[in-house]
């Protein structure tokens, strides 16, 4: 009790709108159900006040409660298990990434998707840098470019038609586009010229967990004018380095890693 105490700000020092998440982190360090009196005590608000934020994290699935004692919720396990996930694809990818960026001289990045959106979590740079939409972090919507065709031709079928149908209103053009997932599935990759950034030319290749789920997408991007009468060998460097991150992860976990089951 005193170790929680000691890490969590008191009432009168915690602003009024973090209030709710000074709650949710105690309801986390106790390592135990928790009942709201104890929780009371320790966080120096009064019981209407922790009732009502208790009540707010049970609403969005942060908090459960069972006998009038609670627990981290559903949404606490998924965001942790989503976090191993992404830690995961990035340190199996490491190795790889600076193998092919130093093979290639080009850039090499690696995207989750997050939300309906391309997120990269890693990112290498040879010594000329190319100018693009991706940084690490940075959020890109689910639709143009290599890694965003990429990430939606591996999503579960409803989650693809309905990210594409918020893009794309006219049937016959979604339609095409839809195809044009197909066709990347069935290759094992995803080309596109200028469609993000002008001048700049990306191949994109699905990383998937051994029961075949998506776990993300490694990229290769370019100067279109440096990678004339090269796109086949660097189509072909990429392909072998998203095999050696697969091959990494796979002989890591014989069995896929249940945040691997969870990743969307």
């Amino acid at each position: 009790m005193d170790a929680i105490q000691s890490k969590v700000e008191s009432a009168d020092q915690t602003p009024t709108s973090e209030r709710v998440l000074m709650v949710l982190r105690m309801v986390a360090e106790y390592g135990r159900p928790v009942s709201a009196s104890e929780l009371v005590h320790a966080s120096g608000l009064n019981k209407s006040t922790m009732y009502r934020l208790l009540a707010s994290l049970r609403r969005w699935g942060f908090v459960m409660e069972s006998d009038a004692l609670y627990a981290p919720g559903p949404a606490c396990l998924q965001m942790a298990l989503n976090f191993d996930a992404v830690t995961l694809l990035s340190l199996h990818a490491n190795d790889a990434m600076i193998d092919l960026r130093d093979t290639t001289q080009e850039t090499v990045a690696v995207t989750v998707v997050m939300q309906q959106e391309a997120v990269c979590i890693s990112m290498l740079e040879p010594r000329q840098s190319l100018r693009c939409s991706f940084e690490k972090g940075r959020s890109l919507p689910l639709y143009r470019g290599a890694t965003a065709k990429c990430l939606l031709a591996h999503l579960p079928l409803p989650a693809r038609q309905h990210i594409a149908k918020t893009h794309i209103s006219n049937m016959f053009e979604r339609e095409v586009y839809e195809n044009e997932l197909l066709k990347i599935v069935q290759q094992g990759y995803a080309c596109t010229e200028s469609e993000v950034d002008d001048g700049v030319w990306g191949v994109s290749v699905p990383v998937l967990s051994p029961n075949q789920q998506l776990l993300g997408a490694l990229t290769l991007m370019a100067p279109i004018i440096r990678t004339q009468n090269k796109h086949q060998r660097l189509i072909e460097e990429t392909l072998n380095a998203a095999k050696r991150i697969q091959a990494s992860l796979n002989a890591t976990f014989t069995q896929a890693s249940p945040a691997f089951h969870h990743q969307s």
